[in-house]
């Protein structure tokens, strides 16, 4: 893709950076968790014996975990507010941990109210459990939906999930809507929370019927709204480096869309064998008229099947998602650090960051240095910089050290700092920029292991 560059220096713009509303959407979600024991707290008058502890703490259990069912929930709905001024990567974050609390409550909740029966009806726990499962209402469903979440649970498992297909896991994770679903209906009806309680139960049939409007609204409706409107196709696919090509994307009306530099879409190509899987890449250019760019590495079957891809292909993209925007500056002085083709995303604020910018690329070799052209004609109309840590002669890697970078960037610790590479890189280069005396508050990053 041929890009037109204005031969003109990007005017300054007062900094105004937009808070995170991370701080508060955490303290509503505590302040739930609250409410939830609330719920308990008021229908219990006393507990008496070991029956009773062991059931009111099954009870506690299986109320959190209810409560978190709806969190995990929400947190896959792909809020704007949460993917865009937050960011995908923490909220994967907070979902996975929300998945880890779900499955741990899920079987204090199973065994200790299963224990409380037992304890109470002086029978084994395994009779308890088959009368509880046969003969209680809503619990047969009740019991296919923890078979389904702790398969979820299972699969979600870094050990695991490091040997399956990333299709399997997706297409497994989606199972998590209908394990919620299955076990929705024991919780009205055998929770004594809610049984004669016309507010308490209206208070839980909101929380889940307010979370699926969220995942039917953002999931399924805006996509489709999206995809029909503007009509996104290949227009080509050109190659960047060994390995790395990049893909132009045409659509209708795509200034609509209100994608930004450092952001990212959910792309899925209806070509043969892509179909069934949606990638998360970021733009590599800002977007122009009818015009996006994505640049792609080949790292897996999807990613290797991008240069097949022929003009015209229909595409279904998702987004924009990513909050690694101008919008985090807090000083007129950037540092953007890739490596690898997490040049994409930098590439593309390289061009459109107001201020004093340098790029320091790290590749292993040159041939490796994908948009190298395209940065050099950047740094020549802006005025910036860009460095390149490759390794050297006999493969040795440059080691990024706190008195590197000082000595490269005068004034290293008044600079917003963009991150973008694999993961163990971009920990790394956290490290040594704190060290290096960059406030935690400037640096920026975001992970697309998601």
């Amino acid at each position: 893709m041929t890009t037109v560059y204005e031969r003109r220096a990007a005017p300054p713009v007062p900094v105004a950076r937009r808070r995170s509303p991370a701080g508060a959407v955490l303290a509503l979600l505590w302040a739930g968790a609250a409410a939830v024991l609330l719920l308990w707290w008021q229908d219990t008058d006393s507990v008496v014996g070991t029956a009773g502890l062991l059931t009111g703490a099954g009870r506690i259990a299986g109320l959190l975990c209810g409560y978190a069912c709806a969190v995990l929930v929400g947190l896959m709905a792909r809020v704007p507010l949460l993917e865009r001024r937050i960011g995908s990567d923490r909220v994967a974050r907070w979902h996975a941990m929300a998945g880890r609390y779900t499955v741990c409550l899920l079987v204090v909740h199973v065994v200790l109210i299963l224990a409380g029966y037992a304890a109470q009806d002086g029978s084994s726990v395994l009779r308890e459990a088959v009368t509880v499962v046969l003969d209680y209402p809503e619990m047969l469903k009740a019991g296919a939906g923890t078979v389904i979440l702790f398969a979820v649970g299972v699969t979600s498992a870094r050990a695991v999930r490091r040997r399956t297909s990333h299709e399997f896991w997706y297409y497994t994770h989606l199972l998590t809507y209908a394990a919620v679903f299955l076990a929705f209906g024991h919780q009205v009806a055998l929770g004594s929370e809610f049984t004669g309680h016309a507010l308490a139960t209206a208070f839980w049939y909101a929380l889940y019927l307010g979370v699926a409007a969220l995942v039917v609204w953002f999931r399924i409706l805006v996509p489709v709204r999206l995809n029909l409107r503007h009509g996104m196709r290949v227009e080509a696919v050109h190659k960047e480096a060994p390995g790395v090509y990049s893909v132009v994307v045409r659509g209708h009306r795509l200034d609509e869309l209100g994608a930004r530099p450092g952001q990212f879409f959910r792309w899925r190509f209806l070509a043969e064998g892509m179909g069934w899987t949606s990638t998360p890449y970021s733009l590599s250019a800002p977007p122009r008229p009818g015009l996006l760019r994505i640049t792609v590495k080949a790292l897996g079957d999807h990613s290797a099947a991008v240069p097949l891809l022929r003009p015209g292909t229909r595409v279904w993209a998702e987004g924009p998602y990513g909050a690694m925007t101008a919008d985090r500056r807090t000083s007129h002085r950037s540092l953007l650090i890739a490596a690898g083709v997490g040049i994409t995303p930098l590439r593309a604020l390289f061009e459109t960051l107001p201020g004093d910018v340098t790029l320091l690329y790290r590749a292993r070799t040159a041939e490796d240095l994908a948009l190298g052209g395209e940065l050099e004609a950047i740094a020549r109309w802006r005025g910036g910089r860009v460095l390149y840590a490759l390794n050297g002669p006999r493969g040795e890697r440059p080691r990024l050290t706190p008195e590197s970078l000082r000595a490269a960037v005068s004034g290293l610790a008044g600079h917003d700092v963009y991150i973008c590479g694999p993961h163990a890189f971009a920990r790394d280069v956290y490290e040594v920029l704190r060290a290096a005396g960059v406030p935690d508050h400037r640096i920026h990053h975001e992970s697309f292991e998601l």
